[in-house]
């Protein structure tokens, strides 16, 4: 969902309707609460509980495609892919570097809470590509294809329009349309080379007492186009049209304040619904489940004899467990989302993303991960080349090993909670010597501008060329929420370090906290670490 600056009316609305209540290698630790319900048993909501916003959900063939926003971050709009519905695991990205202007690169200005939202992920049988599309900074639609999820993205075209919020359906005669808007809703046809705009016109306009309809997704079930849409962020509403994509349209709601499965978290709502190989139908929402995120939770649905779908509740809520879809055995297992990362490979996996476009000069995989300086700040939020990683609910740890050696004084490294308000832990190198220390009160102000920079809260003279560090995060919905950070010299005994840094449980942001690793100058260029293992686990 784009509720940006669009719309401060579109905040104020979230707000006010409650917008919150209340490569991997090793195999991961089990965890009941963490992880997803195996194949052939009931589904289990949340099914990831990892932050994926602004859900599409496809089916080629056997296969389950699921995109995601990322605003800032780097290769964009990840796609998960599944075989039951239930097990997901990390296949690729479809916008490869956030090619929209300089902001993206950190070079003059930042682009965090812009970027890719909301966006659109489809098929077309007549060509076997898939294409992705969103609208960036509320300007210019940007569209990329594949010829699988897994390889090469490359931009198709640029449309010097913005389709917010937008949905494609590729009809049954290759046609493809995009619906798109906020509360005027609107269907354009796109040229057969899927690169212009044929036609557009307003479809639908929201009545009042609905309010805000937005996050649209195109369907066609047996001759009707339906617009699947939300109201953010506790309603979700579609519309119906049976005289073609253009219209006119009926509107049914489908839930409002529906209570969610998950405990502290707002109203399962937005997302998308996909049909299986044997013609059930289910929908992937999203659960705002703040500081982690907006994470998919979902369910079964149901269609009236006159074409209208219905959610199957569980005792008047979202269910918490449904039966598991009766699909085909999977063609293998999924990879895990928890476990360890060595790096060994050329490149990083699909599961890993900057915080904006990183230079790809300063950093190289393989034997670890070489990180070198990329800039001289002594702002974190400014630093380029910081990696992230999401972070696994409701509570999970991630650890990781660096190598000092080559490192330079000025320069600061470590392992970040990183979001709009943020702490780390990490190494800072002075005169030659290098101490141990967390930092936190990293800030930024409600333009995503830099507030503060940091305060060191613990210190400590560290002698090794290779430290451990480690977060533990709470990412339960709700406020007081806490990481713990902790270090070692031998990767076996660890210490508890400097106190527990409370997560910011607020929206505006959007994007869930993440773990971070970092390595900048605060004095100049030439400075490296090695990030060598990462390990993701639960508890």
């Amino acid at each position: 969902m784009a509720r940006h600056r669009l719309g401060k009316a579109v905040l104020a609305l979230a707000a006010a309707v409650g917008l919150l209540f209340g490569g991997l290698t090793a195999s991961p630790r089990p965890d009941a609460d963490a992880q997803p319900a195996p194949r052939g048993a009931a589904i289990t909501n949340p099914i990831l509980w990892q932050d994926f916003a602004d859900v599409d959900i496809i089916r080629v063939g056997d296969a389950y495609y699921y995109s995601a926003s990322t605003m800032h971050y780097s290769p964009g709009a990840p796609i998960l892919r599944s075989y039951d519905l239930v097990n997901w695991e990390f296949a690729g990205h479809s916008v490869p570097r956030l090619d929209f202007g300089a902001k993206y690169d950190l070079n003059g200005g930042r682009g965090y809470v812009r970027g890719i939202w909301a966006s659109f992920l489809n098929h077309r049988k007549s060509n076997n590509t898939f294409y992705w599309g969103g609208c960036v900074d509320f300007a210019k639609t940007h569209i990329y294809t594949a010829a699988s999820v897994d390889g090469q993205w490359t931009k198709h075209t640029t449309i010097d329009k913005c389709y917010y919020d937008a949905g494609m359906l590729v009809d049954d005669d290759d046609t493809m349309y995009v619906a798109y808007g906020n509360t005027t809703l609107s269907v354009a046809q796109l040229s057969k080379d899927g690169k212009t705009e044929v036609r557009s016109q307003q479809v639908f306009q929201t009545p009042s007492n609905i309010g805000t309809l937005e996050g649209s997704r195109f369907y066609k079930r047996n001759g009707s186009y339906y617009i699947f849409v939300t109201r953010p962020a506790n309603g979700q509403y579609i519309l119906k049209s049976t005289s073609g994509p253009f219209g006119p349209y009926t509107v049914q709601q489908v839930l409002l304040n529906l209570p969610g499965p998950v405990a502290g978290g707002g109203v399962p709502h937005q997302g998308g619904m996909v049909q299986t190989q044997n013609g059930d139908w289910y929908y992937m929402a999203f659960v705002d489940a703040y500081p982690g995120g907006r994470i998919p939770v979902l369910a079964p649905v149901t269609w009236t004899a006159d074409g209208w779908p219905r959610l199957q509740t569980v005792n008047n809520r979202w269910g918490t467990n449904y039966p598991a879809p009766n699909l085909p055995p999977p063609p293998r297992p999924v990879k895990p989302m928890l476990g360890t990362d060595t790096f060994t490979g050329t490149a990083l996996g699909p599961e890993w993303e900057w915080n904006h476009n990183p230079d790809t000069a300063r950093f190289s995989v393989g034997n670890g991960l070489r990180l070198q300086t990329a800039s001289v700040t002594g702002d974190l939020y400014a630093a380029k080349n910081t990696l992230t990683h999401r972070i696994q609910g409701p509570t999970s740890t991630a650890t990781i090993s660096l190598e000092l050696s080559a490192m330079r004084d000025g320069d600061r490294t470590g392992l970040a909670m990183l979001r709009d308000s943020s702490a780390w832990i990490g190494v800072k190198r002075d005169g030659g010597r290098n101490r141990v220390v967390m930092v936190n009160n990293l800030t930024m102000d409600s333009n995503w501008n830099t507030r503060t920079t940091g305060t060191e809260v613990a210190g400590a003279g560290f002698t090794g060329s290779r430290i451990w560090l480690r977060a533990n995060a709470d990412i339960r919905p709700g406020a007081g929420r806490q990481a713990r950070f902790s270090y070692s010299a031998d990767g076996v005994n660890f210490t508890s370090f400097g106190p527990g840094f409370t997560l910011n449980s607020d929206w505006p942001f959007f994007m869930g906290y993440r773990f971070a690793v970092f390595n900048h100058a605060t004095q100049s260029l030439g400075g490296a670490v090695t990030l060598q293992r990462f390990d993701l686990t639960t508890p």
